[in-house]
């Protein structure tokens, strides 16, 4: 029996940020990532060299202790047409109630479009708990280890 297609569209819009391993050789990763609001889905690859994967981790380790006004910003690639494929940014906070609110930005690899070169664009806001990032933290030290392809910061719906 096949899906509707609402069913189909709202299985693949579980709000959350979703880093898949595409390749990786001995100095570089490559990921898919998927951000989606529950609304809205933008996907984009970046790279990222091993040393900062683990050095995300450590620092997103750090940033889970500082439940009362923390921030980090978790940050793969660059952005603008003079850097390789795409780039990514979330600044995450804690908020009120011990809630984590993620601002998200992403950018597709710059491409020739007509006579510009040109990128597509997202900025997406999400809503996140310190349980759904301490298991973000445990799977993306997993990725950044090899012992695991993909790592997810799952969000609840705010909207």
């Amino acid at each position: 029996m096949s899906s509707t297609w609402p069913d189909v569209v709202s299985a693949a819009m579980k709000p959350s940020i979703r880093f898949v391993k595409e390749w990786s050789d001995e100095h570089v990763v490559e990921l898919r990532i998927a951000i989606c609001d529950g609304t809205s889905l933008f996907v984009n690859r970046i790279y990222a060299g091993h040393d900062q994967l683990r050095n995300t981790v450590a620092g997103l380790r750090g940033f889970a202790r500082q439940i009362e006004d923390g921030m980090f910003d978790l940050r793969f690639g660059e952005f603008g047409p003079q850097y390789a494929s795409g780039a990514f940014e979330a600044r995450l906070r804690f908020r009120k109630h011990g809630k984590i609110l993620a601002r998200v930005r992403a950018q597709s690899e710059f491409d020739v479009f007509e006579d510009e070169n040109l990128a597509s664009e997202a900025t997406l806001n999400l809503m996140s708990e310190p349980a759904l990032l301490d298991e973000f933290i445990r799977a993306l030290h997993a990725l950044s280890q090899g012992t695991s392809p993909e790592a997810e910061l799952e969000a609840i719906r705010w909207h």
